[in-house]
């Protein structure tokens, strides 16, 4: 028997990113639905990020933090630029999947950390620290620990939003339709995000509902599982590594185990 066989687990991507995990899940045997927690939109303002991009030959390093950070940068990019050749700094990425986005981009990437944290990212950039200059492609809203820390260490950092999270107030009707049942027929939730985490809170407290006991709660790694801890609630599987692929496998095992 698959290992998620007939598991009903709701996903909390957008829906663009959503396939990735729904499919892996699906190939385990799981019923996947999905309630969108996060709607990707433009900053609200470009300055920063068009400032930069008027003087990208003067960065050292270009880092990005998410997939949807190389997606807008490099949209921008093609904006300003309108097909003319450009020489990218080095490019230093948070993990695979972001990677992943610099490729189809057809840039190449320099750096990848061994964990897929920010502190890990931070740590590999320190050696290119002094003196260096860094610009962090990013979300509007988002933790300093990476331009703090390269700061502190000497690099002059320029932070550019290049988009913002919103809560898509459509999923509101969803979390309804799903969390209102005295009898919920989930066995699990996966977050990919601090942001999955705090906004399906949103949308369930706009709702006047809460994420009942007795669903597992899949934690794509630690600053995922304390954004739940701030909230509440305590993950019950956290990925061994900040990728879906890990996140799949960690809650495949939880439910192997509890057989």
């Amino acid at each position: 028997m698959l290992p998620l066989y007939k598991r009903r687990i709701l996903i909390t991507r957008t829906r663009k990113q959503a396939s990735d995990l729904a499919a892996q899940l699906e190939a385990l045997g799981a019923i996947t639905i999905s309630i969108p927690t996060i709607e990707i939109v433009p900053p609200a303002s470009y300055a920063s990020l068009d400032d930069a991009l008027a003087r990208l030959d003067n960065f050292h390093w270009l880092i990005f933090t998410s997939a949807n950070s190389v997606e807008a940068f490099a949209a921008r990019l093609r904006l300003r630029e309108s097909g003319t050749s450009v020489t990218l700094p080095k490019i230093a990425v948070i993990g695979p999947s972001t990677a992943r986005a610099v490729e189809v981009q057809e840039f190449a990437v320099d750096l990848i950390p061994q964990r897929y944290i920010a502190e890990s990212l931070v740590e590999s950039l320190l050696p290119h620290a002094p003196e260096g200059r860094m610009l962090l492609v990013r979300a509007e809203e988002a933790r300093d620990v990476i331009p703090d820390s390269l700061s502190a260490a000497g690099a002059e950092v320029t932070v550019a939003p290049a988009y913002r999270n919103q809560l898509p107030t459509s999923s509101i009707s969803l979390v309804r339709e799903i969390f209102a049942s005295a009898d919920v027929a989930l066995d699990a939730i996966t977050f990919t995000s601090a942001s999955t985490v705090r906004n399906l809170i949103a949308l369930l407290n706009h709702a006047a509902l809460a994420i009942p006991p007795g669903i597992a709660l899949a934690s794509i790694g630690p600053i995922t599982s304390e954004a739940l801890r701030e909230l509440g609630y305590r993950p019950t599987v956290e990925a061994a590594e900040a990728t879906i692929s890990a996140l799949v496998k960690s809650l495949s095992e939880y439910f192997e185990s509890a057989r």
